[in-house]
């Protein structure tokens, strides 16, 4: 601990030094299930290092700057404690670019259960024709076709028969799954989810604590002493519920967005989401090391 002689700053610094202990111990438990992801990948510490050093020069980069003064490769190091060097290559550097965009399958989805068109009086997605030479505008063809023209309805058609998200009724129209909100369930896709899930999540929680913005909605239920039994119960509620206001902001949302003037500024998006999260607790409370 550095100790300065002056009451009031030697108080801030030890204030300040206990507030970054508790922040290294949340990023370690943040980083655990990452890390366990990472390591049954095969990747190991070593081999992030680099991506740890162009977040760092990235954030500092982007969101610390000084009004009216260009950010420099010395302030970044002074920042971040990454070598001037690698600051400077990592800046040169042509960035990663993360998707934030929903995977086309996700859009589908979104629109066969969000847009009035697609839904009976009941809010549910209606059946619909494979092809536009029966069904016309309320088709599967004509579904796909208004995300993405550069697939094939029918090849989407196979792989969700396959997968079980839609199943063919009697009069040979697609049925969809609706507890399949996220129809593609390859590897690749579930990492997008996570990426901009777990990155959403945490932005809408460190703006709330910082409160660099007004607050972001961001609530929690948590239990512990729980049975098995009690667990699945509260589950099955959350799944229903949860899927229930997941559904509803959907359609709201596809709604708006068809209604909007094609001048306006649409620049702005959301990620409205929800987790169940369940373990054996032993000590019978949750664990912060």
């Amino acid at each position: 601990m550095i100790v300065i002689n002056m009451p009031n700053t030697r108080l801030s610094v030890d204030a300040n030094n206990s507030l970054q202990r508790t922040l290294h111990l949340t990023f370690r438990r943040l980083l655990k299930p990452i890390v366990r992801l990472l390591l049954s990948n095969g990747i190991n510490y070593t081999m992030i290092l680099e991506d740890i050093k162009h977040v760092f020069v990235s954030v500092a980069d982007e969101e610390f700057k000084i009004d009216d003064k260009s950010q420099t490769n010395s302030r970044i190091t002074l920042l971040t404690g990454v070598h001037r060097k690698d600051v400077q290559r990592i800046r040169n550097e042509q960035s990663a670019v993360i998707e934030v965009e929903q995977s086309t399958g996700a859009q589908i989805v979104g629109l066969w259960t969000g847009n009035q068109r697609y839904l009976d009086k009941f809010n549910n997605p209606i059946p619909l024709h494979k092809n536009s030479s029966k069904g016309g505008d309320l088709s599967f063809e004509a579904l796909v076709a208004s995300v993405s023209k550069d697939i094939r309805s029918k090849t989407v058609i196979d792989e969700w028969l396959r997968l079980g998200l839609v199943e063919v009724d009697d009069q040979d129209r697609l049925r969809l799954n609706v507890n399949a909100f996220i129809p593609d369930i390859s590897l690749e896709e579930k990492l997008s989810f996570l990426r901009m899930n777990l990155h959403d999540h945490a932005a809408a929680a460190v703006n709330n604590i910082t409160q660099s913005n007004p607050p972001m909605l961001e609530r929690c239920v948590y239990y512990h002493g729980l049975t098995a039994e009690n667990v699945e119960k509260l589950n099955a509620l959350a799944v229903e519920t949860g899927m229930a206001s997941i559904q509803s902001i959907n359609r709201l949302a596809a709604e708006l967005k068809a209604s909007q003037p094609t001048e306006s500024k649409a620049t702005h998006r959301i990620n409205f989401g929800l987790y169940f999260y369940k373990e054996e607790d032993l000590d019978g409370r949750n664990s912060e090391s």
